[in-house]
């Protein structure tokens, strides 16, 4: 097949799948900001946030906890280490709501290599309620967070989730997280749900304790280095279908360093290679980077000049991850493209930093990942 014929199917496949994602991700968040969250049942809810150290507007999404309207819920915070940093913030908080049943369990449950799951472990079982809802720490809830959640439990369902939102970005290396997590990654988790294959992302997942243990308990998400990977194989595995919130859940950034967001992206990276190396290997084309490359290879050899026809694949790209995250409501600002741009071009380098490291820290602790297998090659399982 001549090059240009080959280079320009690759631009189009690039092209047509960023606008199918960004259009139906669109629809479904304008479709849902005009409805109001209408769960056929109100549930008593028990949410698990599990907590370490203090971060940016830590105080506001803990806060935002106690807020929520429900008929009935409790909050279990839960803590390794007693003499944390963030244990006197969240006694202070609980005394400030004494109308709202909270507790701060404090300990670790090592079942696994995860420290996160290890810390949950306490309140899965200190749990008054069927429904649990773990939520990271850093995410500010809404007051219809939970309508928000339960009007997705339908028939069939193993799990609702939500993938983090970043906003309330403080200069530019925040948005430069803005550009991986809202028009990026949750651009393709989004519209993966949309497909019919949804899968569990850790920063807010509902379950039902009765499906869990029917399937081996909190102990059965040990099985994979983070709990929502094994939730999915899980889930899917018993023939259960995972759901995401149309709108998810924002995640107050604040200030960040390139170093903080980039450990972020690699640590995420080499969960997926590690849990999913197959979907992973597919990652290096879900950018502007690869269509890029085609599209350049495509004017050159049609006798075209390459830097207009690049600009024109640029306008479009970044036109449509805008109109996006206008139609979500998502953060716009002066350095949204110029972070999104940036974004791409570190595509393929996370990809790679993905495949060649075991090694990451989570929120303090040293983690590794097994070496791959003599012989094992990146698409290998």
């Amino acid at each position: 097949m001549p090059l240009d014929s080959l280079a320009s199917g690759a631009c189009a496949i690039g092209a047509v799948a960023h606008l199918a994602s960004t259009g139906l991700v669109a629809w479904r968040a304008a479709r849902d900001r005009r409805r109001p969250a209408r769960p056929a049942e109100r549930p008593p809810v028990t949410i698990l946030r599990p907590v370490r150290g203090l971060e940016n507007h830590l105080e506001e999404a803990l806060a935002s906890s106690f807020a929520l309207d429900w008929p009935e819920y409790e909050i279990l915070f839960c803590v390794k280490d007693a003499d944390d940093p963030v244990v006197p913030l969240v006694e202070r908080l609980i005394a400030a709501h004494p109308e709202r049943p909270a507790r701060l369990l404090v300990g670790d449950d090592p079942i696994s290599i995860n420290p996160k799951l290890n810390n949950t472990v306490k309140g899965w079982r200190a749990a008054r309620f069927d429904h649990i809802a773990m939520v990271d720490s850093n995410v500010v809830l809404p007051v219809d967070f939970l309508a928000r959640l339960l009007a997705e439990w339908k028939p069939g369902t193993g799990l609702v989730c939500a993938p983090p939102i970043g906003a309330r970005a403080e200069g530019f290396w925040a948005e430069l997280e803005v550009a991986f997590l809202n028009t990026y990654q949750t651009r393709w988790q989004l519209a993966a749900d949309i497909a019919g294959r949804g899968f569990a992302q850790g920063k807010v997942m509902l379950y039902r304790r009765s499906i869990l243990e029917s399937l081996g308990g909190i102990e059965a998400l040990a099985a994979e280095p983070a709990e929502d990977a094994a939730t999915t194989k899980l889930l899917r595995g018993a023939g259960y279908r995972i759901r995401l919130v149309p709108r998810p859940f924002d995640q107050a950034l604040g200030r960040r360093s390139f170093r903080e967001v980039w450990s972020r992206q690699v640590r995420w990276a080499r969960l997926r290679r590690e849990t999913f190396p197959h979907f992973y290997t597919a990652e290096i084309g879900s950018g502007c980077f690869a269509p890029a490359v085609a599209c350049g290879l495509w004017a050159w050899a049609a006798g075209m000049p390459v830097l207009p026809a690049l600009g024109l694949l640029l306008a479009f790209w970044y036109a449509a991850e805008a109109a996006l995250a206008g139609s979500a409501g998502w953060h716009l600002g002066r350095w949204t493209v110029p972070a999104m741009l940036l974004r791409d071009l570190l595509i393929p380098v996370l990809w790679v930093q993905g495949w060649v490291g075991n090694g990451f820290v989570w929120r303090g602790n040293a983690m590794r990942l097994a070496e791959p297998a003599s012989g094992t090659t990146l698409g290998g399982a």
